[in-house]
């Protein structure tokens, strides 16, 4: 959450709103990044007209199926009292922990969030969607040119070659991916990339909104949401 005080400024000035996935993860400062600490901070980004949705609450990595009758499946966590440790979860254990993270996000909020849903590290499998999606929720990727790298080390992709290819490879339509801060990346992406992309993306003619009126999502949402 280091640079998440400065997304916000440059999301409000350039009248951006955007569509936040959030995990409870450990942060610099504070208890985490669905703690009381950063509460006051998702409040305000709801009063500006951001949407919400779940990274499940403990990071939880798919790391693959489990055979059976039942779908059960390979879990990591990267966060809270399992961090790090091979578990094995049933479709109710998964849906559950995508439940958590929505479910707080309200109660900071006052916000109910989006049906969504976005597997940490885009890790999933078909079996992984479709338990998740029987139980209400979709899953949200993003576009191939919208991997805005901001996670990938700074020492071989620099930001200035990051922005000249996102500016050169969006296209109508594409989710792109940024992130609240990247532990291992040392040249941070976002002051220095955030807004000439926002600018250089109005300039070339486009526009952005949350994933509420996407058209791969918006009738999902209509379905399920509120």
């Amino acid at each position: 959450m280091d640079v998440a005080p400065l997304i916000a400024e440059v999301l409000k000035r350039q009248h951006v709103r955007v569509t936040f996935f959030v995990a409870n993860e450990r942060t610099r400062v504070g208890d985490g990044s669905l703690g009381q600490h950063w509460a006051p901070w998702w409040k305000a980004r709801a009063a500006e007209g951001h949407e919400f949705a779940s990274h499940t609450y403990d990071h939880a990595y798919w790391r693959g199926d489990v055979p059976g009758a039942e779908p059960a499946f390979r879990i990591r966590p990267s966060a809270g009292s399992a961090e790090g440790r091979d578990l094995t979860w049933s479709a109710a254990n998964y849906c559950a922990n995508i439940d958590q993270a929505a479910q707080r996000l309200q109660a900071i909020t006052g916000k109910k969030s989006l049906p969504l849903y976005r597997a940490p590290g885009g890790k999933t499998s078909p079996k992984l969607l479709a338990a998740a999606k029987a139980c209400g929720w979709a899953h949200a990727g993003w576009s191939p040119a919208g991997f805005l790298g901001d996670e990938l080390p700074s020492e071989t992709f620099s930001n200035a070659a990051l922005l000249n290819k996102a500016l050169k490879d969006i296209r109508a339509g594409d989710i792109l991916l940024a992130h609240l801060g990247i532990w291992s990346r040392k040249d941070a992406w976002a002051p220095a990339v955030l807004e000439p992309l926002i600018v250089g993306l109005k300039g070339k003619g486009f526009c952005f909104e949350t994933l509420r009126a996407h058209p791969a999502y918006k009738g999902w949402i209509a379905a399920h949401g509120q």
